[in-house]
This record gives structure tokens, C-alpha cells and sequence, in this order.
């Protein structure tokens, strides 16, 4: 059996340096052909702008300028051609420069960052073109702090070179596309600095530490700005022109991991087009099949093995049936035995289920007459407020009549017959609450809902001789609740306040006001009597509490309003006010 390990052992590991070879050469090869297309899309699109510094040298509004620099007329036209230029190619700017290496005109002139004024004989690519070739540079801008491709060519009068005409293409579309392509893709230069990459944290790190005349050399030219040019991998540097080898690196957010790393040359100033793949990643891909390939051996010899000791076990089961057959009366017996008291268990546990059953029925059908009894006794309590209004209205009507005022006596009854109407859309409503049923949510007027509200415990106020103040914002406030449930709440809450200062002396006054609180609206009713006791305040809101003498109230009003505010989305509570009064704050969703 471990002679038949061992070799399944050693066939997973010959199959795993088989597959991890044959992988890494499939990888290569596509990795190669993903490299080509890269490079030739990156040298297409720097292509595309190589003569445009020639083709704006032929205008000759240019080699005019640079003849006569002080001439504003010639500025002028010469900044507006060269930004018309950088607007229809879309170039990030185009400028002139003089043989000392001073910008007298721009594509940017009219912006804080301007390149005029700017002298920019520092640059490579003004030497390159000064001497009458074509320069070509990358770098970071020193003036706009963004990086980009210059591109420059003489411009000459009589066969010499008087002034340099230089572009600045932006490569962010380039970097971007490596970015959108999901794969690890850095642009080096020809020192080994990673100035484009699919991810911006590798940007401005070096393939390997810079040689002092190197790192002088990117300071001189200030070609990447202050950045610190930390390297990615610390030991050696990349030769690995055209090649696939492996590498440790250093990549930011990933750790040290190893690499297959190929590259293609890119451009015309010696850059590389690095892609890098993932070993680990390839490594397990090869681990796992040969794994597969393992357990696959493994399991044949497994088999090889179980057949086998099936034939001696088919030897062994001819002998155990014997003595199986000897115990199975045996057991009957005690199966028989065990199926009675199972049986027996099973009739129990019928007997506790359904005694369980019925306890549940009778639970919950105390919890209905619980709630319909705490409805029921709340519809006089919460009647109250308009059947006093409809005796004012209808004593008012029958004044009216005996004097002969038709008009007002049809205002009244009107007004009489809508609080019937709303009468029986409370009770409908405290019907709809026992059944816990939602409310028919709506976009309501606060101020209306309050002046409703207030009609409705107008004549309690006017018999108490107390004051309500209204303080609602001069926009009307809407909520999202339901009219009657909602007017209900208010109607209560002011007839408590009422309540509260009715054997008062000081301060009658009720205070009503309204504001917006972020995504709520907050209703305040704040009134002048004696507050609430703070062993009161826990218990405010529960069933059946109240604090009135016995006969004036059951204690259900406050729990109403809550379970009303609740089923709207909002929220109720209260609290003591400096003054010495209560105060209860309503809060809904606005709408």
C-alpha cells in the first residue's frame, strides 16, 4: 500500500512540472501576442502627433512672430492659431519657443497656467530640436504639474533654425485603456522608471535602483518632478528585452510575489511595455491538475486494492450470515417489544400537542377581546371632542333660526353634518387599528390637520378661556400619514394640554408649532400647566394609564396616538418644558 503511495506520489510530481511547463509556454505565447497588439496601439497613437510640430510650423504667422516678438498684433493671431490647433486635435497644448528657450506664445496664453513667459531650455526635447532634429521627451510639466509627451521640431528661415514649435500630448486615454484592461501593464523608459501603469500606485517607481549619473540626469531635466522614485524591485535590474523570465517584485498593495514578466521596446526614446502575470497563480492552476492526476492514480490503486479485500470480505459475510440469521429471532423479539412503548409514546405526544394546540387558540383569542375591549372603551374617549362640537353647532343653529339667520343656520348645519361624516370615519378608523390593519398613507397638510384639529376643541377652549398659539413655518409642511388618524393625534393632544392648565393661574396659553428636522416633521404642542411627574413619564404612552381623576379618562388615549403615529412611520414621545409645562413632540416622515 505505501509502495502504491509513493508512486502516485511521484507521478503528481512529474505531472505537475510537465503541466507547470507546458502552462507557462501557453502563457507566454499569449502573453507575447497581447504585448505585440499593446506596443503597436501605444506607437499608433504617438504616431498620430509626430508632424504635427512641423505642419504648425508652416504657418507663417509663426516664423513672423519670432521675428518680432513685440508686436501684439502678431501675438495675438499667433496664440489664438495655436489654441484653435490644440482645440480641433485635442492635443493638451501646443506653444513657441526662441532660440534662448523662452515661450512667447501658447495654446494655454489665456489660462493661470499659461507656458508664455515660461523658459524651457532645461528640456531635451528644445535642445534636440534647436540642433534640427526631432525631439521627443516624456515627462511630468513643470509649469502644469501634468505629465505628458512633448514633441518638437525647428522651425527654420533661410535654411537656420530660429525658434522651436513643440507639442504636449496627453497619454492618459493610453493609461487608461491598460487600466480597463484588467492586466498588470507597466511603460518604463529607457532607465527603468514606470511612468505609465494599469494601476496609478506603480507609477513613478523604478524596475531597479538608479545609478547616481542616471538619478542626476532626471533631476537636471526635472523629467518626473519631486517624485521619489522608489524601486519596485530592490536586488536587479530587468534585462528582459523580447524575453519571458521570473521575477520577485515589490508591486504596492499586492507584496512581494513572484512574476512572469515579459516586454516589448516601445517608441522612439528605448521604453519598455512590461506585462506581468502571476506565478503563484500559474502555479496553482498546475498544482491542482496534478493533484487531479494523483487522485486519480490513487484512486485505481485504491480500487485495485478494494476489489481485493472484496473478495475475502464475500468469504468473511458467508460466515457472518450464519450468526446473523442465530440473532435475528433474537432481536425480533426485542424490536416487537420496542414498537409497543414506542407506540405507546407516540399517543402521549398526539395528547400534549393538542393540548397545546387548544392553550394557543384560547391565548390568542384573549388577545383579541383585549384589544377590541381597549378600542371599544377608547371610541367615547375619542368622541368626545366632536360630538361637543356638533351640540355648540346645533345650539347655534336653533339661535340662528329663531332669528331669522337662514344663511349662517345652513353653515352650521353643514358644518355639523361633516363632523358626523368624520365621526364615523374615526370609529371606521379605530376599527381599522383593532384590526391592525395599515393606514391609507398620503401626502397631509400639516396645517390644515392642525386647524381642523383646532376647530375641534374650539369650544373646550373658548369655555376654559385659554389661548393657542400657532407657530408654523410661512411654507406649509406635508407629512406622510392619514388625514383622520392624523387629526385624531392632534385632537388629543390638545385636549390633554387643555386639560392640563384647566385649574391653573398662571400662563393659559397653549403653544402649537411646527418644523422641518432633516427627513421629518416635527410637531410640537407645548402647554403651561403643572408638567409631568417623572414616575409618570415611562408609563405614559401604556394602556390603561392615566393620571385623571376615575371617570374622566381610561388611560387610552396616548397609547392610540402612539400606535396612529407608529403605524405612520413616525414617532411620539414627551418631556417637561423649562417653564414648568409638558410638552409632546410628534414626529413623521415629510413628504
Amino acid at each position: 500500500m505505501l509502495l502504491a503511495l509513493a508512486g502516485c506520489l511521484l507521478l503528481a510530481g512529474i505531472s505537475y512540472r510537465f503541466l507547470l511547463d507546458a502552462r507557462l509556454d501557453a502563457e507566454r505565447l499569449t502573453n507575447s501576442h497581447r504585448l505585440d497588439f499593446y506596443t503597436s496601439s501605444l506607437e499608433s497613437a504617438l504616431a498620430k502627433h509626430e508632424p504635427l510640430p512641423v505642419i504648425l510650423g508652416l504657418e507663417r504667422t509663426l516664423g513672423e512672430f519670432l521675428g518680432a516678438p513685440q508686436d501684439g498684433r502678431l501675438r495675438e493671431a499667433a496664440n489664438r492659431y495655436l489654441e484653435t490647433v490644440q482645440r480641433q486635435t485635442g492635443i493638451a497644448a501646443a506653444y513657441l519657443i526662441n532660440p534662448a528657450g523662452d515661450t512667447l506664445a501658447s495654446s494655454n496664453w489665456a489660462t493661470p497656467q499659461s507656458f508664455v513667459g515660461q523658459n524651457y531650455a532645461f528640456r531635451p526635447y528644445f535642445s534636440a530640436a534647436l540642433n534640427g532634429d526631432t525631439g521627443r521627451f516624456y515627462g511630468v510639466g513643470v509649469t502644469t504639474g501634468e505629465p505628458g509627451y512633448f514633441i518638437a521640431a525647428p522651425l527654420r528661415k533661410a535654411g537656420a533654425t530660429i525658434g522651436v514649435v513643440a507639442v504636449k500630448v496627453s497619454l492618459n486615454a493610453i493609461e487608461s485603456a491598460m487600466t480597463q484592461s484588467g492586466e498588470r501593464l507597466l511603460l518604463a523608459d529607457r532607465y527603468g522608471v514606470v511612468f505609465l501603469a494599469a494601476r496609478p500606485e506603480w507609477r513613478y517607481r523604478t524596475l531597479a535602483p538608479l545609478a547616481a549619473p542616471v538619478a542626476a540626469e532626471l533631476r537636471s531635466t526635472r523629467q518626473y518632478a519631486d517624485h521619489s522614485l522608489a524601486p519596485l524591485s530592490p536586488s536587479r535590474v530587468l534585462e528582459i528585452l523580447g524575453q519571458a523570465i521570473t521575477v520577485r517584485l515589490a508591486l504596492p498593495n499586492e507584496g512581494i510575489q513572484e512574476y512572469v514578466a515579459q516586454s516589448r521596446p516601445a517608441g522612439r526614446l528605448g521604453w519598455q511595455l512590461l506585462m506581468l502575470s502571476d506565478m503563484q497563480a500559474t502555479r496553482r492552476a498546475a498544482a491542482g491538475e496534478a493533484a487531479a492526476i494523483g487522485f486519480a492514480a490513487a484512486f485505481a490503486a485504491a480500487l485495485a486494492v478494494y476489489l481485493r479485500l472484496q473478495r475475502r470480505r464475500r468469504a468473511e459475510r458467508l460466515a457472518a450470515e450464519i450468526e446473523l440469521e442465530a440473532r435475528i429471532a433474537e432481536r425480533t423479539s426485542e424490536l416487537l417489544l420496542a414498537n409497543t412503548t414506542l407506540e405507546q409514546k407516540v399517543g402521549e405526544l398526539k395528547q400534549a400537542e393538542d393540548i397545546l394546540r387548544e392553550t394557543r387558540n384560547d391565548a390568542v383569542q384573549a388577545g383579541k377581546l383585549a384589544v377590541l375591549g381597549q378600542m371599544a372603551a377608547g371610541i367615547t374617549h375619542e368622541l368626545n371632542q366632536p360630538l361637543a362640537a356638533l351640540t355648540t353647532l346645533s345650539d347655534n343653529a336653533v339661535k340662528l333660526l329663531a332669528r331669522g339667520e337662514s344663511g349662517e343656520v345652513n353653515e352650521n348645519l353643514a358644518q355639523i353634518s361633516e363632523l358626523a361624516s368624520r365621526m364615523g370615519r374615526i370609529v371606521g378608523e379605530l376599527k381599522s387599528f383593532a384590526r391592525k390593519t395599515p393606514a391609507a398613507l398620503q401626502a397631509v397638510s400639516v396645517a390644515a390637520a392642525i386647524e381642523q384639529a383646532l376647530f375641534l376643541v374650539e369650544s373646550v377652549r373658548h369655555d376654559r378661556r385659554l389661548r393657542i398659539e400657532l407657530q408654523l413655518p410661512p411654507t406649509d409642511l406635508k407629512v406622510r400619514a392619514d388625514p383622520v388618524r392624523l387629526e385624531q393625534v392632534l385632537v388629543n393632544l390638545l385636549r390633554n394640554g387643555l386639560d392640563a392648565m384647566a385649574e391653573g393661574v398662571g400662563d393659559k396659553r397653549l403653544i402649537v408649532s411646527c418644523h422641518s428636522s432633516g427627513k421629518q416633521v416635527v410637531i410640537d404642542i407645548s402647554d403651561f400647566g403643572p408638567g409631568i411627574p417623572a414616575e409618570i413619564l415611562p408609563h405614559l404612552f401604556e394602556p390603561f394609564y392615566t393620571t385623571k381623576p376615575a371617570g374622566e379618562g381610561l388611560g387610552l388615549g396616548l397609547a392610540i396616538s402612539r400606535a396612529i403615529v407608529e403605524g405612520c412611520g413616525g414617532e411620539i414621545s414627551a418631556h417637561n418644558t423649562a417653564e414648568g409645562g409638558a410638552c409632546f413632540s410628534v414626529r413623521l416622515p415629510a413628504a
